[in-house]
C-alpha cells in the first residue's frame, strides 16, 4: 500500500480549473518533488494534501485513510514560516510539542535531538527575531519534524534563501530524507535533481510527467545534434520542414538541431550536409538534459 495515494484530484474556484484530474502516489521512504513553474498550481495541491483546500472532487489517502483523518501524521513547512520573535528557538519548539499534546519527557528529548540535526544546538535560547533567513528555515523544518510525522511536506524550502542558506538547507535534507518521506515542491530543477528520488512535473494544473529522473530522461528525451557552420541560416530554415526535424535553435554559427529518431536523424543530416558541401567544423551528438526537458515541456503545453 501507497503511503499517500492522490486519485483525480481537482480543484475550482469558479470557472477556472485551477487543478485537473491529477494522479500520483508515495511509497515509504520516497523523496519526492513537486515541480513546475510559478503558478502552475503546486501550493495549490500540497493545501489540498493538507486539508487547507477543500477538494472539488477526486480522492486522498495517506495510510489508507482520508487524509483529514490523518493530519497528525504529516509535518508541513510553509513558503514562508513566520515565527513569534519574542520566543527562542527551544521554546518555539516546546509550544509546538504542546499543541500537539506530546509528553513532557519525550517532548524534550525530541527537542534535544532536532536541534542538534538542525544545527540549532548553540542558539536554542536565542530569540528567533535574531536568526537569520537560514536559521529560521531550520527552525521551521524542526518543527516539522517535531512529532516524528510519517510524511513531511515542505513547499518551496529553500526559495527565499541566499546561495549559502540554500546549500546548508539542501545538506540537511539529504540527511533528513534517509530516515523520512518527504514531498517537496519547487521551481528550481536542479534541487529537485539533487534530491529526490521522483519527480511530479506540473503546468496549468496538470501532471505532465511522474516518475524517477531515470524513467523521464528515459521516456522523454530526444536526442539533439550540435552543428557549427559559417553561415547555416539559410540551411536551418530549409530543415524546419522536414519531419525528421522537431526543433531547432541557432545562435550565431552554431545549430541545435532536436531530431525525432536518433539513426534517422544523424543519417539524414550528414546526407544532406554532403550533398550540399556545408563546411561544417563541429557535429557532435548530445542527450537533451533534464533541465532542456523541463523547459521544453512547460513551452510546448
Amino acid at each position: 500500500m501507497h503511503l499517500l495515494q492522490v486519485s483525480q484530484l481537482q480543484k475550482r474556484y469558479g470557472d477556472h480549473e485551477v487543478v485537473q484530474n491529477i494522479d500520483f502516489h508515495i511509497n515509504q521512504g520516497e523523496c519526492v518533488a513537486l515541480l513546475g513553474p510559478n503558478g502552475a498550481g503546486k501550493t495549490t495541491i500540497i493545501k489540498m494534501i493538507l486539508g487547507i483546500n477543500k477538494l472539488t472532487g477526486g480522492q486522498i489517502l495517506l495510510n489508507g485513510k482520508r487524509h483529514d483523518q490523518m493530519r497528525k501524521f504529516i509535518g508541513y513547512l510553509p513558503q514562508h514560516p513566520t515565527f513569534y520573535p519574542w520566543m527562542t528557538g527551544k521554546e518555539l519548539l516546546t509550544f509546538m510539542g504542546g499543541l500537539l499534546n506530546m509528553e513532557r519527557k519525550v517532548l524534550e528529548q525530541r527537542i534535544n535531538e532536532l536541534l542538534e540535526l538542525v544545527g540549532l544546538g548553540q542558539v536554542e535560547n536565542q530569540l528567533i527575531g535574531t536568526y537569520s533567513g537560514g536559521m529560521k528555515q531550520r527552525l521551521g523544518i524542526a518543527q516539522a519534524l517535531i512529532h516524528q510525522p510519517k510524511l513531511l511536506i515542505m513547499d518551496e524550502p529553500v526559495s527565499a534563501l541566499d546561495p549559502l542558506g540554500r546549500r546548508d538547507i539542501l545538506e540537511l535534507l539529504k540527511v533528513i530524507k534517509q530516515k523520512s518521506t518527504i514531498l517537496f515542491s519547487t521551481h528550481i530543477l536542479h534541487d529537485a535533481e539533487e534530491l529526490c528520488d521522483k519527480m511530479l512535473i506540473i503546468n496549468k494544473g496538470q501532471l505532465l510527467v511522474n516518475g524517477s529522473i531515470h524513467q523521464i530522461t528515459e521516456q522523454t528525451q530526444k536526442p539533439i545534434f550540435i552543428i557549427q557552420a559559417p553561415q547555416l541560416s539559410d540551411w536551418t530554415h530549409q530543415l524546419m520542414n522536414e519531419d525528421i526535424v522537431e526543433s531547432i535553435e541557432l545562435a550565431g554559427n552554431a545549430a541545435k538541431v532536436r531530431v525525432k529518431n536518433i539513426e534517422q536523424g544523424r543519417d539524414w543530416l550528414l546526407s544532406n550536409i554532403i550533398k550540399l558541401h556545408l563546411p561544417i567544423q563541429k557535429f557532435e551528438l548530445v542527450q537533451e538534459s533534464l533541465e532542456e526537458i523541463f523547459l521544453r515541456m512547460v513551452k510546448s503545453f
